[in-house]
């Protein structure tokens, strides 16, 4: 259990820590690896999208990476979580559609970090169960009462 603990905040942080900076490098039009590397504007533009693309999702990945730290707001998390697994599959994909397979590589390694930060979860940080045992839904109707 003390393991799974770990893995979890370990995950949770360095996703969360990326997804922040991210948001921060984002807004602030600097460059892809923080000090070097390309600016985002010029990778944004080279895969055809408009560069208004990173306000918009600095403005949902700042406040999603404190969200998926903070406690509470279980409800906030899912979606928080959605948007990074969203984002990151999402340049994985851009990345792909032109043939940059090596470009890919990180998003796609933190696209399994954050599965792994959501899947590692404590059940305090549980909206609900994804499958109840008891073959019930949360609102305690059966499966088969709801067809």
């Amino acid at each position: 259990m003390k393991a799974k603990t770990i893995l979890y905040w370990a995950t949770t942080f360095l996703i969360a820590l990326e997804t922040f900076v991210g948001g921060v490098v984002d807004l602030t039009h600097g460059r892809t690896a923080v000090v070097s590397g390309p600016l985002v504007t010029q990778v944004v533009t080279s895969l055809g999208y408009p560069v208004y693309i990173l306000a918009i999702l600095s403005v949902f990945k700042i406040p999603g990476a404190v969200t998926i730290v903070v406690p509470g707001f279980l409800r906030l998390k899912e979606w928080a979580y959605a948007g990074i697994v969203f984002e990151l599959s999402g340049a994985v994909a851009s990345h792909a559609a032109f043939g940059r397979w090596r470009d890919s590589v990180a998003p796609l390694s933190l696209l399994g970090l954050a599965i792994a930060s959501w899947a590692l979860r404590p059940a305090n940080r549980i909206l609900g169960t994804l499958f109840p045992a008891d073959g019930h839904m949360r609102n305690g109707s059966s499966a088969a009462a709801s067809i």
